[in-house]
């Protein structure tokens, strides 16, 4: 059974930090894509981040610069680190993991963790 735990969502200010993190089981994390997505209300989910297996990762434009997205294979994680944060990063926050199986790249999601931006 996959699962994928996400932690570390909260309150802060603006100007703040925060770490998300991500534990997956039932998959195996060092051949799967991970990424973090964000849906704030009346949006559309969008991408924040992703990192590829090899470790090459890809930002939003919106958050470029501010953010980073790490993983540590030993762990079966992978982080998000939120630098420098505004109201408009207020969202609840999914991790995404691209699985290869015999169908093609399967993905799974988490249930979210809200983070809240204040001004």
């Amino acid at each position: 059974q996959v699962q994928l735990v996400e932690s570390g969502g909260g309150l802060v200010q603006a100007g703040g930090s925060l770490k998300l993190s991500c534990a997956a089981s039932g998959i195996i994390f060092r051949f799967s894509a991970m990424g973090w997505h964000r849906q704030a209300p009346g949006k559309q989910r969008e991408l924040v981040a992703n990192i590829t297996i090899g470790g090459n990762d890809n930002y939003s434009g919106s958050v470029k610069g501010r953010f980073t997205i790490s993983r540590d294979n030993a762990k079966n994680t992978v982080y998000l680190q939120m630098n420098s944060l505004k109201p408009e990063d207020t969202a609840v926050y999914y991790c995404n993991a691209g699985v290869p199986s015999g169908r093609g790249v399967v993905d799974y999601w988490g249930q979210g963790t809200q983070v809240t931006v204040s001004s």
